[in-house]
């Protein structure tokens, strides 16, 4: 019987072959301690959180980072802040909905809509899956093209060996994949501290920076810009991906279970996000201090920002660092987005199929149009690709975090794990304010 609202999973017995739990080949793997320091039950639930952040720092939001850096200095930190406090909230009603009901966004939705409204949202967010991927195979190809000089074609064809690599790690283990993606956050954190140091921003440019401006919703431009970094923050498929992973925590599915599970695994992901927060930052403020304070303010391309940066910073290795980072963050976030496009077409869908083909059909629906836009569009125009993609990100992220919100608010299917009354208000503010911005761009893009 599928899981549904109704009839809760319950028990902690996984069956792996069972489709009807979420990623079930992994599905309750891990051990949590049911005794002992509070830190050793903390840290069996670290690593959902480190893997949801990756895709707030793909190399969409560097794209976007460097457009909004380069063009209008630190205005936009402030942007990146809110984007980052509001995916914070986001991921952690994500991993509340799939602690309580032991259901992801995707399962849930299928469990409470009809077969069209299913059948929508997993279009839209195929098309989501597909932007994301679109921003981090070619940042990804950039990559290997700036340090190895592989064709950029070339550098696309090579990310589809992302799905064997996810095969590999998972294999060993679902611990294995979460230690390879910070280790690979690790990488890309350091570099920017490094570049962060060599640039030497004004603090008070930094600070002002993150104080919200009237003109970032009157200027056009600087509004696409803006929508599109928040379309590169809180991405759509991370909730999907959240509701799923933090049911591999072999936690007690009872009341005291769940809240305890929600407690680590909300402050798992806050932490996290907080890193992302920093990377995304520094990338904005390295441009910003390196390319708007130098008279470069219409850097826009990944490459155009790798030749500029050693230069003008004075520090021969930061072109190669800014580029390494780069290609810790591509194969991070493709990796990542893999398994989310495994999860989102299982759970709407629900695929008979073995864990290995399931993975390798997903990742081909997302990749083959990737691989067409970039033949076609080949080296030119890659930012305004990038930063494209981000705003179709945006464009989605209603149709994931209105069902997300409409689940954790009810009290029939949360029971007494429902928001409360505060919470439920911050919420849908935040939803509103999604929206709102949304409409915004769309009068904006058409009528003016």
């Amino acid at each position: 019987m599928n899981p549904s609202f109704d009839a809760p999973i319950a028990s902690t017995t996984i069956g792996k072959d069972d489709i009807n739990f979420s990623l079930s080949e992994v599905n309750s793997t891990i051990a949590v301690p049911k005794g002992g320091l509070w830190i050793r039950r903390f840290l069996a639930f670290v690593g959902p959180g480190y893997m949801v952040c990756v895709g707030y720092m793909d190399p969409g939001n560097w794209a976007t980072d460097i457009a909004g850096g380069s063009k209008f200095g630190y205005t936009l930190l402030s942007v990146i802040l809110l984007s980052n406090l509001m995916a914070i909230l986001l991921q952690a009603l994500s991993a509340r909905l799939g602690i309580v009901t032991g259901l992801d966004l995707a399962q849930a939705c299928r469990a409470t809509y009809s077969r069209p409204v299913n059948l929508v949202l997993w279009l839209l967010c195929e098309i989501a899956i597909i932007s994301c991927d679109l921003a981090e195979i070619i940042g990804t190809a950039i990559a290997l093209k700036l340090l190895f000089n592989i064709p950029l074609l070339w550098g696309v064809l090579l990310t589809a060996l992302d799905a064997f690599l996810l095969l590999m790690l998972m294999n060993k283990g679902f611990r294995f994949l979460e230690a390879f993606v910070i280790a690979l956050l690790v990488i890309i954190a350091g570099c920017f501290f490094v570049q962060i140091i060599a640039a030497a921003p004004p603090i008070a440019a930094i600070l002002k920076g993150f104080i919200p401006s009237t003109q970032i919703v009157t200027h056009p431009e600087m509004l696409y810009i803006a929508i599109s970094i928040m379309g590169a923050t809180v991405m759509p498929h991370n909730l999907y991906l959240h509701s799923s992973i933090v049911q591999t925590r072999a936690y007690e599915r009872n009341d005291v279970g769940k809240r305890e599970a929600i407690r680590w695994a909300t402050t798992d992901s806050t932490i996290a996000l907080t890193l992302a927060l920093f990377v995304n930052a520094a990338i904005l403020i390295v441009t910003a201090a390196a390319f708007h304070e130098n008279g470069h303010q219409s850097v826009a391309e990944i490459d155009q920002a790798y030749e500029l940066l050693s230069p003008i910073l004075g520090l021969g290795i930061a072109s190669t660092l800014f580029a390494v980072a780069l290609l810790a963050s591509g194969i991070n976030s493709t990796v990542t987005a893999t398994l989310a496009g495994q999860i989102v077409m299982e759970g709407f869908l629900r695929l008979r199929l073995p864990h290995w083909a399931r993975r390798l059909l997903t990742r081909g629906v997302a990749i083959i149009p990737v691989i067409i836009v970039t033949a076609i569009y080949g080296d030119s125009g890659t930012a305004q690709l990038l930063i494209f993609s981000q705003v179709i990100l945006s464009m989605q992220l209603p149709f994931a975090v209105i069902p997300l919100l409409w689940f954790v608010c009810d009290r029939q299917k949360m029971g007494k794990f429902v928001l409360s009354r505060p919470m439920i208000v911050l919420a849908w503010s935040v939803a509103m304010l999604i929206l709102g911005l949304n409409i915004k761009l769309l009068v904006d893009v058409f009528f003016g």
